[in-house]
């Protein structure tokens, strides 16, 4: 049986491939800088006056002012693409250490195995696989808040997703949709998103779960018939799928008889480990990034150990997986690079000025809509679901008050705003990173996925509507 990774390429396949284009992800991050640096000479410059409040930075939502402004240099506008690396030093860091870990547990073939394993299991009725996948990737979304690792299970996903006869763009689909689409968007309990913002808007934390809770199982829904139908289009015509830096397999035979040798079972038991380690560290024990890539880069190391690799292979398995991963763990530092610059410019502080006294001007019957509409666009500029609530809801909270709208329809309303942009926003480091990763343009994953992301919106806006109906609260 043939596993994609990297699997022959048939040559009018490849052909095919090399015609594809699409817009770099570091072109339009170029660019997107260079626009913003030009308005730092166009647009005011402003500022709120911020506090500290049990650990985070809060907006004083009634004490704002224009400020000289300090437009951004041809000079400073370069340097702000090292202090961007800097700023995003800890993901980067985090997505080439978990590569490396990577490289060394695939270097071992116990992550072969399980490609070959579940292919055998369930390649007669492999779409039924897509539904369970969605399920529990939305589930961590959703529960706990999990984003940045989306880039450990896409790496894994999609290889798998090539073998069971799917394209790079299912498996990327599987997890980003399942993540982030239906997940870490709807927060259930999303700590770093409904967690923050309900803190800062003095709500109970966690109330108004029925509604996300409702619609979770809408967006799951949504999330498995899309990919559905994306699988059911490129079994009638292959020639519409997308394989970025993979290779379709010329054929896959299913081998009835595979069996996971001991050696590999045994790595794969350390591999499964290294995931409910992740889990519960993350739920019981306050992990973060740091503490993830520590247990994947120890379950590596034994892993590596059980499959009798010397010092010396680990090594350069570590540095091959590392390598993989640079296209991906750069766009971070770049797209970190767009807050610098509108933080020099002084223009952060001037649109989220100007986005709220636009919605205080909404007849109240639309306010929770505009809400949400102003969020889907802030996002772009602080795409971090604790950044953008941390910076949004100070502004949100109290100007619900004045314009009639609970404070709960006002955080979901922010919530699921900036939660809609993370499938889209061209600032997104974990988005450009896994499109870096899979070697999939972002303009034709914006093609892919505009569809699913305009049906969510207007699911929003449903809600948002039964939610302002309601009296959504407790207040």
């Amino acid at each position: 049986m043939s596993v994609a990774k990297p699997l022959k390429v048939e040559e009018s396949i490849e052909k095919k491939n090399k015609k594809k284009g699409g817009l770099s992800a570091y072109v339009l991050m170029f660019l997107i800088i260079v626009a913003i640096t030009l308005l730092t000479y166009v647009i005011p410059a402003g500022h709120y006056e911020r506090y500290e409040e049990n650990g985070r930075t809060i907006i004083n939502p009634s004490n704002f002012e224009y400020i000289e402004n300090t437009p951004v240099g041809l000079l400073d506008m370069f340097n702000s693409f090292h202090q961007g690396m800097v700023n995003a030093a800890p993901i980067i860091l985090f997505v080439l250490l978990f590569g490396g870990a990577l490289g060394i547990m695939q270097a071992t073939g116990a992550i072969d195995s399980l490609i070959k394993f579940t292919v055998q299991k369930f390649g007669a009725k492999k779409k039924m696989l897509i539904p369970v996948m969605v399920l529990m990737f939305s589930l961590l979304g959703t529960l706990i808040g999990s984003a940045e690792d989306a880039l450990v299970y896409i790496a894994i996903i999609a290889p798998m997703a090539i073998a069971l006869g799917f394209d790079a763009l299912t498996g990327l689909a599987i997890v980003v949709l399942g993540m982030l689409g239906a997940g870490f968007t709807a927060g259930i309990t999303n700590p770093f998103s409904i967690g923050v913002a309900q803190t800062i808007a003095e709500l109970p934390m966690y109330s108004g779960i029925g509604l996300r809770i409702a619609l979770y199982v809408v967006f799951y829904i949504l999330s498995v018939v899309y990919i559905w139908r994306h699988v059911n289009k490129i079994e009638k015509n292959p020639q519409l799928a997308e394989y970025g830096r993979f290779s379709p397999a010329e054929s896959i035979k299913f081998d009835n008889n595979y069996k996971l040798d001991k050696r590999h079972s045994i790595s794969l038991l350390v591999f499964l480990g290294c995931f409910i380690a992740l889990i519960y560290g993350v739920i019981s024990l306050g992990w973060y990034i740091s503490e993830i890539v520590g247990i994947f880069l120890l379950g590596a190391i034994i892993m590596g150990l059980i499959g009798k690799l010397s010092g010396n292979e680990m090594t350069d398995a570590f540095i091959k997986g590392c390598s993989e991963m640079v296209p991906g763990a750069l766009i971070i530092g770049v797209a970190s690079t767009i807050l610098v610059v509108l933080t020099s410019g002084g223009l952060l502080d001037t649109i989220l000025y100007a986005t709220s006294s636009l919605l205080d001007s909404l007849p109240p019957s639309v306010t929770a809509i505009g809400i949400g509409v102003a969020n889907f666009f802030i996002h772009f500029l602080v795409p971090s679901g604790s950044g953008h609530a941390s910076l949004v809801v100070p502004i949100m909270a109290p100007l619900a008050d004045l314009v009639g709208v609970t404070r709960q329809t006002a955080v979901f309303a922010t919530v699921m705003g900036g939660g809609i942009s993370n499938l889209i926003i061209p600032t997104s480091g974990l988005l450009l990173a896994a499109l870096g990763m899979m070697g999939i343009p972002y303009s034709k994953w914006v093609k892919w996925v505009l569809p699913y992301v305009l049906i969510q919106a207007v699911i929003v806006v449903i809600f948002l509507i039964i939610a302002q109906a309601i009296n959504y609260g407790p207040f």
